[in-house]
């Protein structure tokens, strides 16, 4: 499996464009935006894009997703349906941070702990992690030792938890019981932010150790 992170709108979320190398079949992991960028880098690549993977409702993270989706006529997959909400409340979060006019949308599959999505050969298990909100998941690549958090977990920090149904305590569970027990050896793409790995995050993320 090949990746390329490639940070969209203002607040540089990490999107990051997966795909399986014999099909050439590739998914987009929370476009949050810029989508003739993000297509940009699909055709550089002679990739089939063939669906969009969402780990959280946050509009940073899902504004290009149906956009998108309607254009190429390919599905919305994840998050967990406790993050409807969020989605239902795009058009609020638009006009809240500045961004161009949302639209709310369902996706046309929810995700659910311990289900595998595939893109062409390749698999990714979904983990449910809420926290930093009560839908979000985060995909697995088990071969590859890599996994895609979203606003879980980044170098140095944790996903705020100071938004509607945010949850401190359930959020470090979540990094606690789902991610850590992958690996110190598994590397983590966040939602922003440089890459990192499970080891050195619990060795020296304050959050983590206590300090």
């Amino acid at each position: 499996m090949q990746y390329q992170i490639i940070p969209v709108t203002s607040y540089q979320q990490n999107c990051s464009l997966v795909w399986c190398e014999l099909s050439k079949k590739a998914a987009l992991i929370d476009p949050g935006g810029d989508i003739e960028r993000l297509l940009s880098a699909v055709d550089q690549h002679g990739l089939i894009l063939e669906k969009i993977l969402l780990t959280h409702g946050h509009l940073d993270h899902v504004g290009g997703a149906k956009q998108m989706a309607t254009q190429l006529a390919i599905p919305i997959v994840g998050p967990h349906k406790e993050d409807l909400f969020w989605l239902q409340s795009l058009p609020q979060q638009a006009e809240m941070f500045g961004f161009d006019a949302a639209i709310a949308f369902q996706p046309d599959h929810w995700l659910v702990d311990g289900e595998n999505v595939s893109i062409g050969e390749q698999q990714l298990e979904v983990l449910h992690c809420p926290g930093h909100t009560p839908g979000h998941v985060v995909f697995y690549h088990a071969r590859a030792q890599l996994a895609f958090v979203g606003d879980v977990l980044f170098q140095g920090s944790i996903g705020r938890t100071d938004f509607p149904k945010g949850d401190h305590e359930q959020l470090i569970q979540s990094i606690t019981e789902k991610l850590l027990p992958l690996g110190d050896q598994v590397t983590f793409v966040p939602g922003h932010g440089p890459c990192s790995t499970f080891g050195h995050e619990r060795k020296h993320n304050p959050f983590l150790t206590g300090d």
